[in-house]
Protein backbone atom coordinates (compact mmCIF):
# COMPACT_ATOMS: atom_id res chain seq x y z
CA UNK A 1 0.00 0.00 0.00
CA UNK A 2 1.16 3.22 -0.64
CA UNK A 3 2.02 5.59 1.92
CA UNK A 4 0.36 9.22 2.71
CA UNK A 5 3.80 11.33 2.75
CA UNK A 6 4.00 15.03 5.05
CA UNK A 7 6.30 17.11 5.58
CA UNK A 8 6.68 19.01 8.41
CA UNK A 9 7.73 22.82 9.67
CA UNK A 10 8.35 24.18 13.08
CA UNK A 11 10.18 22.18 15.02
CA UNK A 12 9.31 23.66 18.52
CA UNK A 13 8.08 21.90 21.50
CA UNK A 14 4.25 21.15 20.17
CA UNK A 15 6.34 19.52 17.34
CA UNK A 16 6.99 16.21 18.74
CA UNK A 17 3.21 15.48 18.96
CA UNK A 18 2.86 15.11 15.74
CA UNK A 19 5.90 13.79 14.39
CA UNK A 20 5.93 10.95 17.23
CA UNK A 21 2.73 9.51 16.02
CA UNK A 22 4.03 9.82 12.35
CA UNK A 23 7.25 7.86 13.14
CA UNK A 24 5.14 5.10 15.63
CA UNK A 25 1.99 3.95 15.55
CA UNK A 26 1.27 5.62 12.15
CA UNK A 27 4.31 4.21 10.27
CA UNK A 28 3.11 1.89 8.27
CA UNK A 29 0.64 4.17 5.95
CA UNK A 30 2.10 7.22 6.81
CA UNK A 31 6.04 8.82 5.64
CA UNK A 32 7.18 11.66 6.98
CA UNK A 33 10.39 12.61 4.55
CA UNK A 34 11.16 15.96 5.55
CA UNK A 35 11.04 18.65 8.64
CA UNK A 36 12.23 22.19 8.08
CA UNK A 37 12.67 25.22 10.63
CA UNK A 38 14.18 28.87 11.37
CA UNK A 39 16.45 26.78 13.78
CA UNK A 40 19.43 24.44 12.64
CA UNK A 41 19.89 22.75 16.26
CA UNK A 42 15.98 22.35 16.80
CA UNK A 43 15.94 20.58 13.02
CA UNK A 44 18.87 18.05 14.18
CA UNK A 45 17.31 17.38 17.72
CA UNK A 46 14.00 16.59 15.98
CA UNK A 47 16.18 14.43 13.54
CA UNK A 48 18.01 12.66 16.14
CA UNK A 49 14.88 11.89 18.24
CA UNK A 50 13.14 10.70 14.96
CA UNK A 51 15.86 8.31 14.78
CA UNK A 52 17.15 7.50 17.94
CA UNK A 53 14.18 7.46 20.60
CA UNK A 54 11.60 5.98 17.98
CA UNK A 55 13.81 3.78 15.52
CA UNK A 56 12.23 6.06 12.37
CA UNK A 57 14.29 6.38 9.29
CA UNK A 58 16.32 9.51 8.36
CA UNK A 59 14.94 12.51 7.47
CA UNK A 60 15.79 15.20 5.21
CA UNK A 61 16.27 18.68 7.32
CA UNK A 62 15.45 22.11 5.38
CA UNK A 63 16.02 25.88 6.56
CA UNK A 64 12.75 27.78 6.49
CA UNK A 65 14.02 29.83 3.92
CA UNK A 66 14.32 26.68 1.49
CA UNK A 67 10.54 25.84 2.64
CA UNK A 68 9.64 25.91 -1.11
CA UNK A 69 12.30 23.37 -2.34
CA UNK A 70 11.41 21.50 0.41
CA UNK A 71 7.97 21.07 -1.72
CA UNK A 72 8.77 20.57 -4.78
CA UNK A 73 11.66 18.29 -3.69
CA UNK A 74 9.34 15.95 -1.84
CA UNK A 75 5.99 16.76 -3.40
CA UNK A 76 4.25 15.65 -0.16
CA UNK A 77 0.40 14.85 0.45
CA UNK A 78 -0.05 17.25 3.28
CA UNK A 79 2.31 19.97 4.81
CA UNK A 80 1.75 19.87 8.65
CA UNK A 81 2.75 23.45 10.38
CA UNK A 82 3.36 23.89 13.28
CA UNK A 83 5.58 27.30 13.88
CA UNK A 84 5.01 30.41 15.90
CA UNK A 85 1.46 31.28 15.05
CA UNK A 86 2.40 34.60 13.29
CA UNK A 87 4.09 32.97 10.53
CA UNK A 88 1.10 30.17 9.79
CA UNK A 89 -0.58 31.68 7.27
CA UNK A 90 2.87 32.79 5.23
CA UNK A 91 3.15 28.80 5.10
CA UNK A 92 -0.46 27.81 4.96
CA UNK A 93 -0.88 30.26 1.79
CA UNK A 94 2.71 29.10 0.38
CA UNK A 95 1.46 25.55 0.62
CA UNK A 96 -1.41 25.86 -0.79
CA UNK A 97 -0.56 27.87 -3.82
CA UNK A 98 2.11 25.06 -4.59
CA UNK A 99 -0.57 22.39 -5.02
CA UNK A 100 -0.60 20.82 -1.20
CA UNK A 101 -3.36 20.69 1.47
CA UNK A 102 -2.40 21.31 5.15
CA UNK A 103 -3.31 20.64 8.69
CA UNK A 104 -2.39 23.31 10.60
CA UNK A 105 -2.13 23.55 14.78
CA UNK A 106 -4.31 26.05 16.17
CA UNK A 107 -4.87 28.93 16.44
CA UNK A 108 -5.44 29.10 12.56
CA UNK A 109 -3.46 32.63 12.34
CA UNK A 110 -3.50 36.07 14.64
CA UNK A 111 -5.51 38.24 13.06
CA UNK A 112 -8.36 38.93 10.64
CA UNK A 113 -6.08 40.52 7.69
CA UNK A 114 -4.07 36.99 7.87
CA UNK A 115 -7.03 34.91 8.56
CA UNK A 116 -8.70 36.77 5.28
CA UNK A 117 -5.54 36.13 2.95
CA UNK A 118 -6.03 32.45 4.22
CA UNK A 119 -9.24 32.26 3.54
CA UNK A 120 -9.17 33.96 -0.19
CA UNK A 121 -5.83 31.54 -0.97
CA UNK A 122 -8.04 28.50 0.23
CA UNK A 123 -10.94 30.17 -2.57
CA UNK A 124 -8.21 30.89 -5.11
CA UNK A 125 -6.02 27.67 -4.96
CA UNK A 126 -8.99 25.07 -3.75
CA UNK A 127 -6.69 23.09 -1.36
CA UNK A 128 -7.91 21.94 1.98
CA UNK A 129 -6.66 23.25 5.14
CA UNK A 130 -7.59 21.24 8.52
CA UNK A 131 -7.05 22.52 11.77
CA UNK A 132 -6.40 20.64 14.79
CA UNK A 133 -8.43 21.38 17.60
CA UNK A 134 -7.89 17.98 19.95
CA UNK A 135 -9.68 19.13 22.59
CA UNK A 136 -13.20 18.44 20.27
CA UNK A 137 -11.91 14.63 20.87
CA UNK A 138 -11.36 14.36 24.49
CA UNK A 139 -14.40 12.27 25.80
CA UNK A 140 -16.18 14.81 28.16
CA UNK A 141 -15.85 17.54 25.17
CA UNK A 142 -17.79 15.44 22.98
CA UNK A 143 -20.17 13.46 25.95
CA UNK A 144 -21.67 17.73 26.23
CA UNK A 145 -22.21 17.67 22.19
CA UNK A 146 -23.95 14.85 22.49
CA UNK A 147 -26.15 15.89 25.43
CA UNK A 148 -26.95 19.32 24.27
CA UNK A 149 -27.75 17.71 20.75
CA UNK A 150 -29.99 15.43 22.31
CA UNK A 151 -32.19 17.98 22.76
CA UNK A 152 -31.63 17.12 26.57
CA UNK A 153 -31.75 20.60 28.34
CA UNK A 154 -33.68 22.34 24.93
CA UNK A 155 -32.55 25.03 23.09
CA UNK A 156 -29.59 26.74 24.17
CA UNK A 157 -29.82 30.29 25.73
CA UNK A 158 -26.80 30.61 27.43
CA UNK A 159 -23.29 30.13 28.08
CA UNK A 160 -20.92 30.26 31.00
CA UNK A 161 -17.43 29.34 30.58
CA UNK A 162 -14.71 29.52 32.88
CA UNK A 163 -10.79 28.77 32.29
CA UNK A 164 -8.13 28.69 34.89
CA UNK A 165 -4.78 28.85 34.13
CA UNK A 166 -2.62 28.21 37.15
CA UNK A 167 1.21 29.83 37.95
CA UNK A 168 3.31 27.24 36.20
CA UNK A 169 1.52 26.66 32.83
CA UNK A 170 -0.15 29.98 32.74
CA UNK A 171 2.89 32.02 33.67
CA UNK A 172 4.77 30.25 30.83
CA UNK A 173 2.96 32.18 28.19
CA UNK A 174 4.69 35.35 29.68
CA UNK A 175 7.76 33.82 29.10
CA UNK A 176 7.67 32.66 25.57
CA UNK A 177 6.89 34.57 22.28
CA UNK A 178 3.37 34.55 22.95
CA UNK A 179 4.05 37.47 25.68
CA UNK A 180 4.33 39.37 22.15
CA UNK A 181 0.85 39.87 20.85
CA UNK A 182 2.31 40.11 17.50
CA UNK A 183 3.52 36.53 17.74
CA UNK A 184 0.54 34.53 19.57
CA UNK A 185 -2.64 37.26 19.61
CA UNK A 186 -3.05 36.66 22.87
CA UNK A 187 -4.30 34.47 25.22
CA UNK A 188 -7.53 35.70 24.02
CA UNK A 189 -6.38 34.19 20.44
CA UNK A 190 -3.49 31.40 20.94
CA UNK A 191 -5.37 29.84 24.03
CA UNK A 192 -9.15 30.32 23.86
CA UNK A 193 -9.47 29.54 20.00
CA UNK A 194 -9.83 26.08 21.82
CA UNK A 195 -12.83 27.13 23.98
CA UNK A 196 -14.64 29.91 21.31
CA UNK A 197 -14.04 26.73 19.36
CA UNK A 198 -15.33 24.13 21.11
CA UNK A 199 -18.88 26.60 22.33
CA UNK A 200 -19.14 27.11 18.21
CA UNK A 201 -19.16 23.11 18.44
CA UNK A 202 -21.24 22.31 21.53
CA UNK A 203 -24.35 24.83 20.73
CA UNK A 204 -23.66 23.85 16.92
CA UNK A 205 -23.58 28.30 16.21
CA UNK A 206 -20.94 30.75 15.78
CA UNK A 207 -20.47 34.07 17.31
CA UNK A 208 -21.68 37.48 15.83
CA UNK A 209 -21.04 40.14 18.02
CA UNK A 210 -18.33 40.23 20.47
CA UNK A 211 -17.42 42.44 23.99
CA UNK A 212 -14.56 42.39 26.26
CA UNK A 213 -12.52 43.39 28.68
CA UNK A 214 -9.09 43.09 30.09
CA UNK A 215 -5.18 43.81 31.47
CA UNK A 216 -2.37 42.67 33.03
CA UNK A 217 -3.13 42.65 36.07
CA UNK A 218 -0.64 40.34 37.50
CA UNK A 219 2.61 39.53 35.17
CA UNK A 220 4.85 42.32 34.21
CA UNK A 221 7.23 44.41 36.02
CA UNK A 222 4.93 47.52 36.91
CA UNK A 223 2.55 45.06 38.87
CA UNK A 224 5.34 43.34 40.44
CA UNK A 225 6.86 46.25 41.69
CA UNK A 226 3.42 47.28 43.22
CA UNK A 227 3.36 43.80 45.17
CA UNK A 228 6.98 45.14 47.01
CA UNK A 229 8.86 42.62 44.71
CA UNK A 230 12.87 44.60 44.67
CA UNK A 231 14.53 41.61 42.94
CA UNK A 232 14.41 41.74 39.23
CA UNK A 233 16.11 39.81 36.35
CA UNK A 234 15.92 39.45 32.39
CA UNK A 235 16.10 35.56 32.42
CA UNK A 236 16.24 33.07 34.53
CA UNK A 237 18.92 31.33 33.08
CA UNK A 238 22.57 32.18 35.06
CA UNK A 239 20.34 35.18 37.37
CA UNK A 240 21.00 34.79 40.84
CA UNK A 241 17.64 36.81 41.63
CA UNK A 242 16.12 33.90 39.60
CA UNK A 243 17.15 31.68 42.17
CA UNK A 244 14.13 30.58 44.77
CA UNK A 245 11.55 32.53 42.36
CA UNK A 246 8.35 29.88 41.84
CA UNK A 247 7.97 31.59 38.74
CA UNK A 248 11.57 30.86 37.44
CA UNK A 249 11.89 28.21 35.17
CA UNK A 250 15.64 26.41 34.99
CA UNK A 251 16.56 25.03 31.33
CA UNK A 252 19.98 23.69 32.78
CA UNK A 253 17.77 21.24 34.55
CA UNK A 254 15.54 19.99 31.95
CA UNK A 255 17.25 17.71 28.97
CA UNK A 256 14.43 18.42 26.68
CA UNK A 257 14.46 22.16 27.28
CA UNK A 258 18.65 22.19 27.01
CA UNK A 259 18.22 20.53 23.55
CA UNK A 260 15.03 22.32 22.16
CA UNK A 261 16.39 25.71 23.37
CA UNK A 262 19.02 26.49 25.24
CA UNK A 263 21.59 25.13 23.20
CA UNK A 264 19.29 26.80 20.12
CA UNK A 265 19.63 30.05 21.14
CA UNK A 266 22.99 30.30 19.22
CA UNK A 267 21.41 29.81 15.96
CA UNK A 268 18.67 32.98 16.30
CA UNK A 269 18.24 34.56 19.53
CA UNK A 270 14.84 33.14 21.25
CA UNK A 271 15.40 33.42 24.79
CA UNK A 272 12.55 30.93 26.27
CA UNK A 273 13.01 31.58 29.66
CA UNK A 274 12.64 35.31 30.08
CA UNK A 275 11.05 36.97 33.29
CA UNK A 276 7.71 36.68 33.86
CA UNK A 277 7.91 40.19 35.75
CA UNK A 278 9.71 42.02 33.06
CA UNK A 279 9.04 44.44 30.18
CA UNK A 280 7.49 44.57 27.24
CA UNK A 281 4.79 41.73 27.65
CA UNK A 282 1.95 43.14 25.61
CA UNK A 283 -0.57 40.23 26.27
CA UNK A 284 -3.08 40.49 28.81
CA UNK A 285 -3.40 37.68 31.87
CA UNK A 286 -6.73 38.81 32.96
CA UNK A 287 -10.10 38.66 30.31
CA UNK A 288 -13.79 38.93 30.56
CA UNK A 289 -15.63 38.75 27.84
CA UNK A 290 -19.22 38.55 25.97
CA UNK A 291 -20.23 36.95 22.67
CA UNK A 292 -24.13 36.82 20.93
CA UNK A 293 -24.21 33.87 18.59
CA UNK A 294 -26.36 33.12 15.20
CA UNK A 295 -28.68 30.95 17.15
CA UNK A 296 -29.91 33.44 19.76
CA UNK A 297 -27.48 32.41 22.83
CA UNK A 298 -25.30 34.43 24.76
CA UNK A 299 -21.98 33.81 26.20
CA UNK A 300 -20.10 35.02 29.27
CA UNK A 301 -16.15 34.00 29.34
CA UNK A 302 -13.15 34.40 31.78
CA UNK A 303 -9.40 33.30 31.44
CA UNK A 304 -7.49 34.03 34.18
CA UNK A 305 -3.40 33.12 34.01
CA UNK A 306 -2.13 32.82 37.55
CA UNK A 307 -4.51 30.60 39.46
CA UNK A 308 -3.43 28.37 42.04
CA UNK A 309 -5.23 25.30 40.49
CA UNK A 310 -5.37 24.73 36.21
CA UNK A 311 -9.28 23.83 34.70
CA UNK A 312 -12.00 24.58 33.72
CA UNK A 313 -15.76 25.52 34.61
CA UNK A 314 -19.07 25.16 32.29
CA UNK A 315 -22.32 25.79 32.91
CA UNK A 316 -24.87 25.40 29.21
CA UNK A 317 -28.35 26.15 30.33
CA UNK A 318 -31.62 25.76 27.88
CA UNK A 319 -35.56 25.76 27.66
CA UNK A 320 -35.31 22.56 29.43
CA UNK A 321 -32.53 22.62 32.00
CA UNK A 322 -28.54 22.74 32.35
CA UNK A 323 -25.86 21.39 31.99
CA UNK A 324 -22.51 21.83 34.18
CA UNK A 325 -19.10 20.36 33.61
CA UNK A 326 -16.04 20.82 35.62
CA UNK A 327 -12.23 19.69 35.06
CA UNK A 328 -9.09 20.06 37.35
CA UNK A 329 -5.71 19.71 34.92
CA UNK A 330 -2.06 18.63 36.26
CA UNK A 331 0.36 20.82 35.82
CA UNK A 332 2.41 20.62 32.42
CA UNK A 333 5.32 22.94 30.88
CA UNK A 334 5.47 22.81 26.76
CA UNK A 335 8.13 21.15 25.70
CA UNK A 336 9.81 19.64 28.90
CA UNK A 337 9.05 16.16 28.64
CA UNK A 338 5.96 13.50 27.62
CA UNK A 339 3.20 15.49 25.33
CA UNK A 340 0.75 12.96 26.76
CA UNK A 341 1.20 14.84 30.11
CA UNK A 342 -0.86 17.96 28.19
CA UNK A 343 -3.72 18.89 29.32
CA UNK A 344 -3.94 15.60 31.52
CA UNK A 345 -7.07 15.59 33.99
CA UNK A 346 -6.97 14.61 37.47
CA UNK A 347 -10.64 15.01 38.27
CA UNK A 348 -13.91 15.48 35.88
CA UNK A 349 -17.68 15.39 36.33
CA UNK A 350 -20.69 16.27 34.64
CA UNK A 351 -23.54 16.97 36.19
CA UNK A 352 -27.10 17.51 33.76
CA UNK A 353 -30.09 19.37 35.53
CA UNK A 354 -33.51 18.50 34.00
CA UNK A 355 -36.12 21.44 34.61
CA UNK A 356 -38.32 20.10 37.19
CA UNK A 357 -36.44 16.75 37.82
CA UNK A 358 -33.69 15.66 40.26
CA UNK A 359 -29.96 16.32 38.44
CA UNK A 360 -27.88 13.49 37.63
CA UNK A 361 -23.99 12.61 36.92
CA UNK A 362 -23.13 11.49 34.02
CA UNK A 363 -20.66 8.88 33.41
CA UNK A 364 -17.41 10.36 31.74
CA UNK A 365 -15.92 7.60 29.26
CA UNK A 366 -11.44 7.49 30.13
CA UNK A 367 -9.49 7.56 27.66
CA UNK A 368 -5.18 7.43 27.61
CA UNK A 369 -3.44 10.36 26.23
CA UNK A 370 -3.15 13.94 26.61
CA UNK A 371 -5.49 16.54 26.93
CA UNK A 372 -7.62 14.35 28.58
CA UNK A 373 -7.12 11.35 25.48
CA UNK A 374 -8.35 13.86 23.09
CA UNK A 375 -5.10 13.53 21.44
CA UNK A 376 -4.77 9.90 20.63
CA UNK A 377 -8.68 10.06 19.04
CA UNK A 378 -7.72 13.07 16.59
CA UNK A 379 -4.60 11.82 15.52
CA UNK A 380 -6.50 8.58 14.52
CA UNK A 381 -8.74 10.77 12.59
CA UNK A 382 -6.21 12.52 10.55
CA UNK A 383 -3.58 9.99 10.49
CA UNK A 384 -5.74 6.11 9.85
CA UNK A 385 -6.97 5.41 5.84
CA UNK A 386 -9.53 3.56 7.66
CA UNK A 387 -10.97 5.79 11.17
CA UNK A 388 -14.54 5.08 11.90
CA UNK A 389 -16.94 7.36 10.85
CA UNK A 390 -17.54 10.07 13.24
CA UNK A 391 -20.87 11.33 13.59
CA UNK A 392 -19.94 13.99 15.90
CA UNK A 393 -17.90 15.59 12.94
CA UNK A 394 -14.97 16.08 15.04
CA UNK A 395 -12.98 17.71 12.58
CA UNK A 396 -12.42 21.07 12.22
CA UNK A 397 -12.36 22.87 8.60
CA UNK A 398 -10.89 26.38 7.69
CA UNK A 399 -14.00 27.79 8.48
CA UNK A 400 -14.16 26.17 12.10
CA UNK A 401 -10.62 27.19 12.22
CA UNK A 402 -11.62 31.22 11.46
CA UNK A 403 -14.69 31.10 13.78
CA UNK A 404 -12.69 30.00 16.59
CA UNK A 405 -10.59 33.11 16.44
CA UNK A 406 -12.44 35.53 15.04
CA UNK A 407 -13.77 35.73 18.43
CA UNK A 408 -10.49 36.63 20.29
CA UNK A 409 -10.09 38.70 17.22
CA UNK A 410 -13.02 40.58 18.05
CA UNK A 411 -12.30 40.78 21.76
CA UNK A 412 -8.92 42.28 21.10
CA UNK A 413 -10.27 44.76 19.13
CA UNK A 414 -13.17 45.59 21.81
CA UNK A 415 -10.73 45.43 24.60
CA UNK A 416 -8.12 48.26 22.77
CA UNK A 417 -11.35 50.30 22.04
CA UNK A 418 -14.00 49.51 24.82
CA UNK A 419 -16.77 49.06 22.07
CA UNK A 420 -18.29 46.11 21.07
CA UNK A 421 -17.55 44.64 17.81
CA UNK A 422 -19.19 42.73 15.37
CA UNK A 423 -18.00 39.77 13.73
CA UNK A 424 -18.86 40.35 10.44
CA UNK A 425 -17.48 43.62 9.60
CA UNK A 426 -14.16 41.78 9.99
CA UNK A 427 -14.45 38.02 8.17
CA UNK A 428 -16.32 37.40 5.11
CA UNK A 429 -17.99 33.82 4.83
CA UNK A 430 -20.91 33.44 2.80
CA UNK A 431 -23.51 32.71 5.11
CA UNK A 432 -24.49 29.22 3.40
CA UNK A 433 -21.07 28.31 3.82
CA UNK A 434 -21.84 29.08 7.92
CA UNK A 435 -24.70 26.81 8.05
CA UNK A 436 -23.86 23.99 10.63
Amino acid sequence: MKKTKYVQIGMGGRSRFWDRALATTYKDTCDLTAICDINRTRLEVARKRLIEHYGYHDVEMYAAEDFEKMLDEHKPDYVIVTTIDRTHHKYIIKAMEMGYDVISEKPMTVDDDKCAQILEAIDRTGKNLRVSFNYRYAPHHSQLREIIAAGTIGEVKQVHFEWILNTSHGADYFRRWHRDKRNSGGLMVHKATHHFDLVNFWINSYPVKVYAQGGLKFYGRENAEERGVTKFYSRCHGSENAKGDPFAIDMAASEELTELYLNAEKDDGYIRDQSVFGDNISIEDTMNVIVNYANGAVMSYSLNAFSPYEGLNVCITGTKGRVEMKLIEAIYVNGEGDSDKEGLIESKKIIVYPMFEPGYEVPIKELEGGHGGGDPVMLDDIFNPNAPYDPLHRAASHIDGAMSIMTGICANKSMATGQPVNVFDYINIPKEKLNK
